[in-house]
């Protein structure tokens, strides 16, 4: 009766794990691109931050289905930033992650419909990957799916 048990528990953990596999790995129709990822295409959706009147520069974002939109942006070194991100509609829970405290920018939050606002000044010109490190059990990370992106620092 017990294994009984525990092979039900096994066979329905893995159905739910193959549906969940099957809706997140679904083609959907993407841009034409000059980056490819094993999942598709991938284009680069670049936008640059102007300084506001008030000095800070400001940049809207959102994370859906394995993208970012914008997915490039481009501030300048020593402004104050504002990104203000969401998540697109959907089931799939995603973040968004920036490690470079050595340039200032260095945050981690997980997306949500309503926008959230990330603050950071960037003290060092480069480039900076942000990316989504979700994943669902044993499957590709959300950035080896192609959610991923840059931040580049400019004079």
């Amino acid at each position: 009766m017990k294994s009984s048990k525990y092979y039900f528990i096994t066979v329905l953990l893995f159905l739910f794990s193959f549906t969940a596999y099957a809706a997140d790995t679904k083609e959907e129709a993407r841009p034409e691109s000059s980056q490819s990822h094993d999942h598709g295409t991938w284009k680069e959706k670049r936008f640059v931050a102007t300084v506001d009147a008030d000095g800070i520069q400001r940049a809207e974002m959102v994370g859906g289905d394995y993208f970012y939109d914008p997915n490039y942006i481009v501030v300048r070194v020593n402004k104050p930033v504002e990104l203000k991100v969401k998540k697109a509609a959907g089931l799939t829970p995603h973040n968004l992650i920036a490690k470079a405290p050595e340039a200032g920018i260095d945050f981690k939050l997980d997306l949500k419909g309503e926008p959230q606002t990330v603050k950071f000044t960037p003290t060092k010109t480069g480039k900076y990957p942000i990316y989504c490190d979700k994943s669902l059990l044993w499957f590709k990370t959300h950035r080896e799916r192609g959610m991923e992106g840059m931040i580049e620092v400019v004079e």
